[in-house]
């Protein structure tokens, strides 16, 4: 890179606590250091996730300076923020940051070299949508690639961990291994031990992302899933036996999901209700022929309704090992510190009828003295120190409740939503296979436990009514899309309208008060 009378433009794009501010003062002492003026700064945000903060450095060498203030009595003005078709590189900690610092216009064709990790830390926006809202990386990978005079991507969260180190470390070893810049590895390697903290594991990391950026490293291309997959064995006898029944009816992708399905219930019930999730498929698939696709969503969507978020099951994954390793792993805890975990519950007056067996349940929740105090104990959440033993096993003691689940409240009016949901899907498939598939992907509005899955629950019915009445595949499927766009069905509302379903609007999420869970829609198949 030619410096001419111009500063090298860098624009860092990082999130908190990532090492954004680290790698900036790292290239800014690289710079000073090595015959350069030197000005960083930043601009921090709380736009996503834990704040993404843009950090923006230029450098100008010091003998042009010198030339240049000789001639014109003055020294060089430096930018404070980077300028859209103005920056010569660019350096984002993640995806979905280099899609942005494109968007942003910051990375150009005839100009930028951009240096980015690959993983995803999903977007606030991502994660609170009601359906999958995760951005299709493979698009993403081909935009920010299309948009560089020069990509070098891979996946620098990964390196860092393996090298026992921050990204940033990475970062700036694959920096320096693009050549862009005119500095040496050993300039910048003087730089790291000039900084004194975390020399020797940001070394090594530095050193990984070098050698593999000179190399010409290459942005690898999202991975698809295999076609045929290996049948898993287990050492449970009754659990093998569901995995030979699941071969024997199903092949391909539609196998893959059958079997990853059968392991989730196993592992949320037992054996015997997987085994009733093999009989509910083989029972759709009798009623009439189903296309590969209508089976494998399905399979998929049987098995994430069979496994609902009731209170038992939000116990149990919050005491399980695996998630205090991966939490004690996230936070990167040393061996000798102690990691404090507090989890906020708020359970409701329903989740607590729905955790007690049926008929104790319905009583409460018909009650009035009862109902009234459990909801006064409900009005504020709970905050469980769950790395404690009394938080712990009070959490496992609700967690154990799982070999009573199928006598509780709520296992009962789950259960018949999901044969009511088969049975309109069985008959829709005689007729319509269309209409089939997109009463199967309605299974995404309910999801969650609390006021997620009323409101869930709300929108499934409006559109079950819906579907009732003789709706096409079509108008199923914009409504669903509508109604997974807000929570709060505004959306959904106005879908309708625009459908000329008034009567339908009139009963849209935001205006419909709860249902009883058994109570089946009018008109809907039994």
């Amino acid at each position: 890179m030619s410096s001419g009378a111009q500063p090298i433009k860098i624009a860092i794009l990082a999130m908190g606590g990532e090492g954004g501010g680290v790698l900036a003062d790292w290239l800014v002492n690289l710079g000073e250091h090595n015959g350069h003026i030197a000005q960083t700064t930043s601009v921090p945000g709380v736009a996503q996730r834990t704040g993404a903060t843009i950090y923006y450095v230029e450098l100008f060498p010091q003998a042009t300076a010198s030339t240049a203030g000789r001639v014109s009595g003055k020294p060089p003005v430096l930018a404070l923020m980077p300028l859209p078709g103005d920056v010569d590189v660019v350096l984002a900690s993640e995806l979905m940051e280099a899609g942005r610092a494109v968007q942003r216009g910051l990375v150009t064709p005839d100009r930028t070299t951009l240096v980015a990790s690959t993983h995803r830390v999903y977007a606030i926006a991502e994660k609170i949508a009601m359906g999958d809202g995760r951005a299709d990386a493979g698009a993403l990978l081909q935009g920010v690639q299309a948009a560089a005079r020069r990509f070098v991507g891979y996946d620098m969260a990964a390196a860092a961990e393996a090298a026992g180190s921050v990204i940033s470390a990475v970062l700036l070893g694959t920096l320096a291994g693009t050549g862009v810049l005119p500095f040496t590895r050993a300039q910048f390697e003087a730089t790291i031990e000039r900084g004194g903290v975390g020399i020797k594991p940001s070394l090594k990391a530095f050193g990984a992302a070098f050698e593999r950026a000179a190399a010409g490293v290459q942005a690898a291309a999202v991975p698809a899933p295999a076609a045929t997959p290996s049948l898993p064995r287990s050492g449970d006898a009754t659990v093998q036996a569901l995995i030979d029944r699941a071969a024997g009816a199903h092949r391909g992708d539609t196998l893959r999901l059958v079997i990853e399905g059968l392991r989730r219930l196993v592992d949320y019930q037992d054996a015997d209700y997987a085994a009733l999730y093999l009989d509910r498929l083989q029972a759709a698939a009798a009623a009439a022929p189903l296309s590969d696709a209508l089976m494998q969503d399905l399979a998929r969507h049987l098995a994430l309704w069979m496994s609902f978020e009731d209170t038992i099951r939000v116990a149990d994954l919050k005491t399980r090992g695996a998630r205090f390793e991966r939490v004690h792993g996230e936070v990167r805890a040393g061996v000798q510190q102690v990691l404090t975990i507090n989890e906020y519950l708020h359970p409701r007056l329903q989740e607590v009828a729905e955790s007690l067996p049926g008929g104790l349940g319905r009583w409460l929740l018909a009650s009035s003295l009862p109902r009234r105090l459990v909801q006064r104990l409900c009005q504020e959440g709970r905050v469980v120190q769950t790395s404690s033993l009394r938080g712990f096993f009070m959490l496992r003691a609700v967690a154990g409740l799982r070999r009573w689940r199928r006598s509780t409240l709520r296992y009962g009016a789950e259960q018949q939503r999901i044969e009511a949901w088969l049975a309109d899907i069985r008959a829709a498939a005689v007729h319509g296979p269309a209409l089939a598939l997109e009463i199967t992907r309605c299974q995404r509005l309910v999801k969650g436990y609390g006021d997620t899955h009323e409101r869930g629950l709300r929108s499934y019915a409006v559109l079950r009514a819906v579907w009732a009445g003789g709706a096409p595949a079509e108008l199923v499927a914009r409504l669903r899309a509508a109604a997974l766009a807000d929570e709060h069905g505004h959306a959904l509302g106005a879908a309708l309208q625009q459908a000329g379903l008034q009567g339908a609007a009139g009963s849209a999420p935001a205006a419909v008060g709860p249902q009883h869970p058994a109570a089946p829609m009018k008109g809907a198949p039994a």
